[in-house]
């Protein structure tokens, strides 16, 4: 769980939607691709989605809810992984371990991580793509290791106040929109990245064309940083 209000972080807010919005789904997919794909690569920069969070906690569910559906998808293309799930999640106790072992690997991953957050009342409901690494727990006062190289937050209930009483009162309604609009968004990007890395493996057989990258508004020229924007 992480605090979006009072950080100071200065990571790039890549793109940002509602959870209602009627183009959400489209456009996190849009513009995460657009960030991720100048950036892997099949062999030696291959995807990793990593998918912070418990289902003990009603608002701290959104990772493993996320983690849930992408695992659940057919097959994934080769070399991706999924961790973080309901059955297997991430979260304070053993992130650190996830850590150190990603570290370990000998071929490193492209860490993309996601995970729930706190913040003002207004942007409650809002999903953010951010450049740069993710500081979880600071939401629940817990110092844990920054972890990947981008990361996305769902802003699901109002932080500043009795954080552990508010994620466990958050609106499991909320939550499973926002998983279904992240995991959905993903997805795609899954299928853009079996056609672009993996042509053969697709049904045409033919590489797929990254779609175009939309514009990030007039809200994204600022640079606001995380403590601001949420």
């Amino acid at each position: 769980m992480t605090m979006t209000s009072g950080l100071g972080n200065s990571n790039t807010v890549i793109s940002r939607v509602h959870v209602d919005g009627p183009q959400a789904t489209e456009t996190l997919a849009r513009d995460l691709w657009g960030l991720l794909c100048p950036r892997l690569h099949a062999e030696s920069a291959p995807l990793l989605i990593l998918c912070i969070g418990t289902d003990r906690s009603t608002g701290d569910c959104l990772g493993p809810l996320v983690g849930s559906k992408l695992s659940s998808l057919d097959s994934l293309p080769p070399g991706v992984r999924i961790l973080g799930t309901l059955d297997d999640p991430v979260h304070a106790g053993n992130l650190d371990d996830y850590v150190h072992r990603l570290q370990q690997e000998k071929t490193p991953s492209y860490v993309f991580a996601l995970d729930a957050c706190l913040g003002r009342s207004e942007n409650v409901g809002y999903i953010s793509i951010k450049d740069g690494p993710l500081k979880p727990g600071t939401g629940v006062n817990k110092n844990l290791a920054e972890v990947g190289a981008a990361h996305l937050v769902g802003v699901v209930n109002v932080g500043g106040f009795m954080e552990y009483f508010v994620l466990q009162n958050t609106r499991l309604s909320l939550v499973m929109r926002m998983a279904d609009v992240i995991g959905n968004s993903i997805a795609r990007v899954l299928e853009w990245y079996l056609g672009y890395f993996h042509p053969s493996l697709t049904p045409s057989g033919k590489a797929t064309e990254p779609p175009p990258l939309l514009g990030l508004g007039p809200w994204a020229a600022t640079h606001v940083a995380p403590s601001s924007s949420e």
